[in-house]
């Protein structure tokens, strides 16, 4: 009897793991309409041979992360508009929102992924449906949160690698440099063209590709990564900030929250920097209005004048310094941000342009009135 009891035990057990094996290979692809539409909230300057900054703010939604293919046609969409406004030329520089990458962890999963309500009922889907590099993933985990870095670090180097194909190929496909907002990665490195992976901590990075599909020197690392993000996405403080030869200038990155200190502009000075892009995100759906939160490295707060009394949107346009002579002695550049709905990760922002001192943002009376995807562009 207790023979047969294990062997109908074994049987049961062999088809229920292959059926799990089977289920967790299944990736079927809904149909999804999506936006393509954008709007130019911003238009500055007069065209001229000496290019001009670019950035798009786009709206996304889960879904249009279901497929490289998808997210390619939404943002193709939105530089295409720009082509037929007359933006984009051989000296155009596209600046794209900071996580803009980062969310390709969900590309190609399953249906249900796209239907979690929360990032983290969709992350849990994510992970039973990729045990084996989940359980990897937990292995070579870092940090506080280790659960967060694991669900970050265990499709990286396919992320990597859609990031590079997905990008570098809007880059190519335009003829622009485009700087790809930002990817998590754990020690990203561009060997021989290709971005590539490592086994440490994980970093908040942005690359920039060259007209040509391929990246333009390192990926630039956030030197002070979100609070809400610490516990699992490394600083990088001590790592040097890049300035990238392209054909509209000299060009520098910083990651978010970087853009509020004056040393990491002096740092720039120092190298040459021309322009600036600020790739950007804030949490929340109405959070640009809401008080500002503070500084994301309360140690550094006393570098700059941080306004006390003012809203989040308020502090991000004060504490932007670019162009902003002697602290910043680049002509011109943009920060841009996200909009749009990822789950219960909700995001706010409204992208503007920088030069002489001066940001150039749209005129809109309320934050309802900047849902959508912009255009923010300035003539260099």
């Amino acid at each position: 009897m207790r023979t047969l009891f294990s062997i109908v035990f074994g049987l049961g057990l062999i088809v229920a793991l292959v059926g799990y094996g089977i289920w967790t290979e299944q990736r079927p692809v809904g149909h999804y309409l999506s936006d393509l539409r954008i709007q130019l909230a911003v238009d500055e300057g007069q065209p001229s041979e000496r290019g001009n900054m670019l950035g798009i703010q786009p709206e996304l939604f889960p879904a249009d992360y279901q497929s490289t293919a998808r997210l390619h046609r939404k943002l193709a969409a939105y530089l295409q508009q720009a082509r037929d406004k007359g933006l984009i030329n051989s000296r155009t520089i596209v600046v794209l929102p900071e996580h803009v990458g980062t969310w390709l962890f969900a590309s190609g999963e399953k249906n249900q992924v796209y239907e979690a309500t929360t990032i983290d009922e969709a992350m849990t889907w994510v992970s039973a449906s990729n045990p084996l590099q989940f359980i990897g993933a937990m292995l070579q985990a870092k940090g506080d949160n280790r659960l967060d870095d694991a669900h970050l670090r265990m499709k990286a180097p396919s992320m990597a690698a859609q990031y590079q194909a997905l990008f570098g190929g809007l880059a190519k496909e335009f003829g622009v440099t485009l700087v790809a907002g930002s990817i998590v990665l754990p020690e990203p490195s561009v060997n021989d063209g290709k971005l590539k992976t490592g086994s440490g901590p994980l970093y908040n990075s942005s690359v920039a590709f060259a007209s040509d599909g391929l990246p333009i020197g390192q990926p630039q690392r956030q030197l002070f990564p979100n609070a809400y993000q610490r516990n699992y996405i490394h600083a990088a403080g001590d790592t040097a900030l890049n300035v990238l030869d392209t054909p509209a200038g000299r060009l520098g990155i910083l990651i978010g929250s970087d853009s509020w200190y004056p040393a990491n502009y002096a740092s720039l000075n120092a190298k040459g920097a021309e322009l600036i892009a600020v790739p950007a995100f804030v949490i929340g759906a109405d959070n640009w209005a809401r008080p500002w939160r503070g500084y994301r490295t309360p140690h550094l707060a006393a570098d700059t004048g941080a306004p006390a009394d003012a809203s989040e949107g308020e502090a991000w346009q004060r504490l932007t310094l670019t162009s902003q002579s002697p602290i910043s002695t680049a002509r011109a550049g943009v920060s841009v941000f996200m909009r749009g709905q990822l789950w219960d990760q909700g995001s706010s922002g409204h992208s503007f342009a920088s030069r002489d001192g001066q940001h150039i943002v749209e005129p809109l009376a309320d934050d309802k009135a900047h849902h959508g995807a912009r255009l923010i562009n300035i003539w260099l």
